[in-house]
Protein backbone atom coordinates (compact mmCIF):
# COMPACT_ATOMS: atom_id res chain seq x y z
CA UNK A 1 0.00 0.00 0.00
CA UNK A 2 2.56 2.46 0.62
CA UNK A 3 4.13 1.59 -2.96
CA UNK A 4 0.56 2.87 -3.96
CA UNK A 5 1.32 6.54 -2.91
CA UNK A 6 4.57 6.82 -2.40
CA UNK A 7 5.87 9.91 -4.59
CA UNK A 8 2.46 10.94 -6.26
CA UNK A 9 1.52 14.45 -7.06
CA UNK A 10 -0.89 16.02 -9.06
CA UNK A 11 -2.46 15.07 -11.88
CA UNK A 12 -1.76 11.24 -10.36
CA UNK A 13 -4.71 9.10 -10.52
CA UNK A 14 -4.46 5.76 -8.25
CA UNK A 15 -6.69 2.82 -8.04
CA UNK A 16 -6.49 0.39 -4.90
CA UNK A 17 -8.49 -2.74 -5.25
CA UNK A 18 -9.18 -5.27 -2.62
CA UNK A 19 -11.53 -8.54 -3.07
CA UNK A 20 -10.97 -10.86 -0.37
CA UNK A 21 -11.79 -11.71 3.78
CA UNK A 22 -13.13 -8.67 5.58
CA UNK A 23 -13.75 -8.63 9.19
CA UNK A 24 -14.06 -6.51 12.49
CA UNK A 25 -12.55 -6.22 15.76
CA UNK A 26 -13.26 -4.01 18.89
CA UNK A 27 -11.83 -0.48 18.57
CA UNK A 28 -9.09 0.64 21.81
CA UNK A 29 -8.70 4.07 20.79
CA UNK A 30 -12.22 5.52 20.96
CA UNK A 31 -12.13 7.26 17.16
CA UNK A 32 -14.89 4.76 15.77
CA UNK A 33 -18.35 5.49 15.60
CA UNK A 34 -19.81 2.11 15.91
CA UNK A 35 -16.82 0.76 18.27
CA UNK A 36 -15.59 -1.18 15.99
CA UNK A 37 -12.39 -1.31 13.40
CA UNK A 38 -12.82 -2.84 10.25
CA UNK A 39 -10.21 -4.94 8.68
CA UNK A 40 -8.82 -6.41 6.00
CA UNK A 41 -7.27 -9.92 6.28
CA UNK A 42 -4.17 -11.14 3.84
CA UNK A 43 -3.09 -14.76 3.38
CA UNK A 44 -0.93 -14.45 6.25
CA UNK A 45 -3.37 -12.35 8.74
CA UNK A 46 -3.03 -15.95 11.32
CA UNK A 47 0.56 -15.08 11.81
CA UNK A 48 1.39 -11.34 10.81
CA UNK A 49 -2.49 -10.08 12.24
CA UNK A 50 -5.19 -8.53 10.22
CA UNK A 51 -4.70 -4.50 8.72
CA UNK A 52 -6.88 -2.48 10.62
CA UNK A 53 -8.82 0.57 8.92
CA UNK A 54 -6.84 2.75 10.93
CA UNK A 55 -3.31 1.17 9.40
CA UNK A 56 -4.96 1.65 5.74
CA UNK A 57 -6.30 5.15 6.35
CA UNK A 58 -3.01 6.80 7.69
CA UNK A 59 -1.02 4.96 4.66
CA UNK A 60 -2.98 5.32 1.54
CA UNK A 61 -5.62 8.26 2.38
CA UNK A 62 -3.26 10.88 4.84
CA UNK A 63 -0.68 11.07 2.52
CA UNK A 64 -2.93 12.21 -1.00
CA UNK A 65 -1.77 15.47 -1.69
CA UNK A 66 -3.45 18.04 -3.46
CA UNK A 67 -4.68 17.49 -7.13
CA UNK A 68 -4.76 13.74 -6.90
CA UNK A 69 -7.28 11.13 -6.59
CA UNK A 70 -7.17 7.70 -5.14
CA UNK A 71 -10.39 5.31 -6.23
CA UNK A 72 -10.35 2.44 -3.64
CA UNK A 73 -12.58 -0.56 -4.73
CA UNK A 74 -13.21 -3.11 -1.31
CA UNK A 75 -15.14 -6.08 -2.22
CA UNK A 76 -14.80 -7.75 1.48
CA UNK A 77 -16.73 -8.50 3.97
CA UNK A 78 -17.64 -4.88 6.52
CA UNK A 79 -16.47 -3.30 3.96
CA UNK A 80 -18.52 0.09 4.16
CA UNK A 81 -16.13 2.37 6.10
CA UNK A 82 -13.03 0.24 5.45
CA UNK A 83 -10.56 3.44 4.15
CA UNK A 84 -12.03 4.93 7.72
CA UNK A 85 -13.29 8.25 5.20
CA UNK A 86 -14.98 10.75 6.84
CA UNK A 87 -18.29 10.84 4.74
CA UNK A 88 -20.26 7.73 3.96
CA UNK A 89 -23.19 8.52 1.38
CA UNK A 90 -26.67 6.74 3.12
CA UNK A 91 -29.10 6.17 -0.02
CA UNK A 92 -32.23 4.81 0.10
CA UNK A 93 -34.01 3.01 -2.96
CA UNK A 94 -35.59 6.03 -4.35
CA UNK A 95 -32.14 7.62 -4.46
CA UNK A 96 -32.64 10.13 -1.94
CA UNK A 97 -29.50 10.17 -0.15
CA UNK A 98 -27.37 12.54 2.65
CA UNK A 99 -24.34 12.24 3.66
CA UNK A 100 -23.02 10.99 7.34
CA UNK A 101 -20.57 12.66 9.25
CA UNK A 102 -17.85 10.07 10.69
CA UNK A 103 -15.39 11.69 11.41
CA UNK A 104 -14.13 10.45 14.47
CA UNK A 105 -15.93 11.52 18.21
CA UNK A 106 -12.60 12.19 19.49
CA UNK A 107 -11.42 14.46 17.30
CA UNK A 108 -8.68 12.36 15.63
CA UNK A 109 -8.08 13.45 12.05
CA UNK A 110 -8.94 10.84 8.63
CA UNK A 111 -8.54 13.41 6.08
CA UNK A 112 -6.12 13.86 3.39
CA UNK A 113 -3.46 15.98 2.59
CA UNK A 114 -5.70 18.08 0.39
CA UNK A 115 -6.35 15.42 -2.23
CA UNK A 116 -9.69 13.28 -3.34
CA UNK A 117 -10.19 9.75 -2.42
CA UNK A 118 -13.30 8.02 -2.98
CA UNK A 119 -14.34 4.46 -2.10
CA UNK A 120 -17.36 2.16 -3.36
CA UNK A 121 -17.36 -1.13 -0.56
CA UNK A 122 -19.36 -4.31 -1.31
CA UNK A 123 -21.26 -4.11 1.60
CA UNK A 124 -22.28 -1.96 5.08
CA UNK A 125 -19.94 -2.47 8.20
CA UNK A 126 -22.48 -4.43 10.14
CA UNK A 127 -23.03 -6.94 6.81
CA UNK A 128 -20.80 -9.37 4.98
CA UNK A 129 -20.27 -9.66 1.08
CA UNK A 130 -20.82 -12.65 -1.02
CA UNK A 131 -19.24 -14.76 -3.38
CA UNK A 132 -20.19 -15.57 -7.34
CA UNK A 133 -19.06 -17.51 -9.97
CA UNK A 134 -21.38 -15.04 -12.83
CA UNK A 135 -18.27 -13.22 -14.01
CA UNK A 136 -15.63 -16.26 -15.47
CA UNK A 137 -18.85 -18.70 -15.42
CA UNK A 138 -15.48 -21.00 -13.33
CA UNK A 139 -14.12 -19.74 -10.42
CA UNK A 140 -15.66 -17.52 -7.41
CA UNK A 141 -15.08 -13.29 -7.72
CA UNK A 142 -17.03 -11.21 -4.95
CA UNK A 143 -20.44 -10.19 -5.98
CA UNK A 144 -19.48 -6.50 -5.96
CA UNK A 145 -16.88 -7.17 -8.22
CA UNK A 146 -19.26 -8.74 -10.60
CA UNK A 147 -22.13 -5.63 -9.86
CA UNK A 148 -19.65 -2.78 -10.16
CA UNK A 149 -18.17 -4.43 -13.79
CA UNK A 150 -21.45 -4.93 -14.87
CA UNK A 151 -22.40 -0.97 -13.77
CA UNK A 152 -19.64 0.27 -16.26
CA UNK A 153 -20.07 -2.28 -18.91
CA UNK A 154 -23.78 -1.58 -19.08
CA UNK A 155 -23.34 2.12 -19.49
CA UNK A 156 -24.29 2.98 -16.11
CA UNK A 157 -21.28 4.42 -14.84
CA UNK A 158 -21.65 8.32 -16.22
CA UNK A 159 -21.80 9.72 -11.88
CA UNK A 160 -21.39 8.21 -8.35
CA UNK A 161 -24.39 8.17 -7.95
CA UNK A 162 -25.60 5.59 -11.46
CA UNK A 163 -22.70 3.38 -10.32
CA UNK A 164 -23.88 2.78 -6.48
CA UNK A 165 -27.94 2.72 -7.85
CA UNK A 166 -26.89 0.12 -10.56
CA UNK A 167 -25.13 -2.15 -8.25
CA UNK A 168 -27.80 -1.95 -5.47
CA UNK A 169 -29.67 -2.93 -8.14
CA UNK A 170 -28.39 -5.87 -9.13
CA UNK A 171 -27.42 -7.57 -5.85
CA UNK A 172 -31.05 -6.92 -5.24
CA UNK A 173 -31.63 -9.01 -8.26
CA UNK A 174 -29.64 -11.87 -7.10
CA UNK A 175 -31.05 -11.74 -3.61
CA UNK A 176 -34.46 -12.12 -4.71
CA UNK A 177 -33.70 -14.87 -7.77
CA UNK A 178 -34.05 -11.93 -10.54
CA UNK A 179 -32.05 -12.06 -13.81
CA UNK A 180 -29.01 -13.18 -12.07
CA UNK A 181 -30.71 -15.98 -10.24
CA UNK A 182 -27.89 -18.67 -10.79
CA UNK A 183 -25.76 -16.79 -8.12
CA UNK A 184 -28.11 -17.63 -5.49
CA UNK A 185 -26.61 -20.78 -4.73
CA UNK A 186 -23.28 -19.51 -3.92
CA UNK A 187 -24.24 -16.05 -2.45
CA UNK A 188 -26.59 -17.69 0.27
CA UNK A 189 -23.29 -19.53 1.84
CA UNK A 190 -21.98 -16.41 3.08
CA UNK A 191 -23.52 -13.32 4.76
CA UNK A 192 -26.20 -14.49 7.31
CA UNK A 193 -26.96 -11.25 9.10
CA UNK A 194 -30.13 -11.52 11.21
CA UNK A 195 -31.74 -14.63 9.73
CA UNK A 196 -31.28 -13.80 6.12
CA UNK A 197 -28.95 -12.17 3.41
CA UNK A 198 -28.25 -9.03 3.04
CA UNK A 199 -25.68 -7.06 1.30
CA UNK A 200 -25.82 -3.23 0.09
CA UNK A 201 -23.05 -1.63 -1.68
CA UNK A 202 -21.66 1.85 -0.34
CA UNK A 203 -20.26 4.80 -0.71
CA UNK A 204 -17.60 6.65 0.80
CA UNK A 205 -15.55 9.84 0.48
CA UNK A 206 -13.23 12.19 1.87
CA UNK A 207 -15.25 15.36 1.19
CA UNK A 208 -19.02 15.10 0.11
CA UNK A 209 -20.11 15.82 -3.22
CA UNK A 210 -23.30 15.91 -5.26
CA UNK A 211 -23.54 11.93 -6.33
CA UNK A 212 -25.95 12.32 -9.30
CA UNK A 213 -23.91 15.73 -10.84
CA UNK A 214 -20.13 14.50 -10.40
CA UNK A 215 -18.79 12.42 -13.46
CA UNK A 216 -17.35 9.07 -12.44
CA UNK A 217 -13.74 9.34 -14.39
CA UNK A 218 -10.76 7.07 -12.96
Amino acid sequence: MQWLVQGCQSGDSLVFYYSGHGSQQRDPTGDEVDGYDETLCPMDFKTKGMIIDDEINATIVKPIPHGVKLHAIIDACHSGTMLDLSFLCRMDRNGRYKWEDHNPPMGHFKGTNGGEVICFSGCDDHQSSADTTCLSKVTSTGAMTYAFIEAIEMGHAKTYGDILTSMRTTIRKIESGGAHSSLLGMLFTRGRHGGGWKQEPQLTASEPFDVFTKRFSL
